[in-house]
């Protein structure tokens, strides 16, 4: 992971291992990257995410997965 990329992360993400049992949350919420997963999993779109959790933005939600996919494409380096 670059630099840059880590910063862009922290900025959207946070680890509190007191708060949710340490589960990555939306920085300043309480609700868990693992949310965003489960919701696109269960075939809803970005859009209806951020209407359903308002204090999450779009492109908090589109850092998240440019992370995952860039996570994921490494693996296959």
């Amino acid at each position: 992971m670059t630099a840059e990329h880590k910063r862009r992360l922290d900025e959207v993400v946070w680890v509190n291992p007191q708060r949710m049992s340490g589960a990555p949350c939306f920085r300043g919420t309480r609700l868990p990257v693992q949310s965003l997963v489960d919701f696109l999993e269960g075939g809803e779109t970005i859009d209806q995410f951020v209407q359903l959790y308002p204090s999450i933005t779009r492109q908090q939600v589109l850092t998240v997965l440019d992370f995952a996919n860039d996570h994921i494409l490494n693996v296959f380096d």
